[in-house]
């Protein structure tokens, strides 16, 4: 008979050596997170503001604040771990949130769009990760962004606009953000103008985002494909507004239908009385455009915008302005509340 194979001591032919672990990458990083109403993203960036990775969950806000402190933390561990970095590299973490924020205490007192109150995010993220920690309203850290390392850099002062669901602005002043001094400001989607709609909270007022955001072209858009004034649109979303993104929208435009063509028209001159105020007050020397309205549609908004500046501004104030599309796309929020932080913390 043929001699038995010699069986290993664990009795299996099979190595029972485990894989080795992927070794981990010892370099210094950060966490630069933007808390938005519908996603969070949470991104590890080198000294150099590379992307080393990241990681992204659905925020889902009505599921409360408490199953949203847990997945900010989860989605950071999960970034790191996609990064291969070793942890104990942590140097900091800046994130940025929807709505308004106290920088000092590191709180978000208010997030409309999430429903979450006076949330304590420093103190949250400190005693998980035993590191610095900043808060700001995301708006504010995608314009210092933009300021720091894209857009608006050299500038002395910058205003930064981002129509998106609401309408987000900020402004950088000699390298400091304009703020007040234990909260967030610049709300330039608040400010009151003269006018009504049924939905207005104070008759007779109209708020600037209820004339100029996605939003608010989409439920126009949803009005005139129920009248029959936006047919292929209508093919498309059947109406729906959930279903009327910037990419339907700038589609409609661009078909030549008189409809767009007036709601967006519209649209940018109410959004240029806005701006206006804020270059009557500042007088910046630079205002960059963001978001997704802008991205699909950049001529229009960049010349019509200027346009309306012009036609509603102090001349003086108004003149030499440069106007700039926002370079740094989906990461101005991480990098910028980053940059942010790595610049008071010097």
């Amino acid at each position: 008979m043929p001699a038995k194979k010699a069986k290993s001591k664990s009795g299996s032919k099979k190595s029972s050596k485990k894989p080795a672990k992927k070794k981990l990458k010892n370099v210094p990083f950060w966490i630069g997170f933007d808390l938005g109403g519908t996603k969070m993203m949470a991104s590890v960036l080198d000294a150099n503001y590379n992307v080393l990775g990241s990681a992204r969950k659905s925020t889902n806000g009505s599921d409360g604040a408490a199953k949203g402190r847990n997945k900010i933390v989860k989605a950071i561990h999960e970034a790191i771990e996609a990064a291969g970095v070793d942890p104990k590299g942590i140097q900091g973490i800046g994130i940025g949130c929807p709505g308004l924020v106290n920088p000092a205490k590191g709180i978000l007192i208010f997030a409309p769009n999430l429903g979450w109150t006076n949330m304590a995010l420093r103190k949250l993220l400190q005693t998980q990760f035993k590191c610095p920690i900043a808060v700001l309203n995301d708006v504010d850290a995608g314009t210092y962004g933009e300021y720091a390392l894209g857009a608006g850099k050299g500038a002395r002062s910058l205003l930064g606009v981002f129509p998106g669901t609401g309408v987000g602005s900020g402004f950088v002043y000699n390298g400091q953000l304009v703020m007040g001094r234990a909260i967030s400001a610049m709300e330039l989607g608040n400010l009151q103008l003269p006018g009504t709609h049924i939905g207005s909270p104070v008759f007779g007022v109209v708020t600037l985002e209820d004339l100029t955001s996605r939003l608010a072209l989409a439920s126009q858009a949803g009005l005139a494909c129920y009248r029959g004034q936006l047919p292929e649109l209508d093919k498309k979303t059947a109406g729906a507004l959930r279903s009327i993104r910037s990419k339907a929208l700038a589609a409609a435009f661009r078909s030549g239908d008189d409809a767009a063509m007036i709601m967006f028209r519209n649209s940018i001159r109410y959004l240029g009385m806005g701006v206006a105020v804020v270059v009557n007050l500042l007088a910046p020397d630079r205002i960059t455009l963001g978001g997704g309205l802008v991205e699909e549609l950049p001529g229009l908004y960049l010349n019509l915008l200027k346009e309306e500046v012009d036609r509603y501004a102090i001349p003086e104030l108004a003149r030499g302005i440069k106007y700039s599309l926002a370079k740094l796309g989906g990461q101005a929020v991480a990098a910028g509340a980053v940059a942010w932080m790595r610049n008071e913390t010097k």
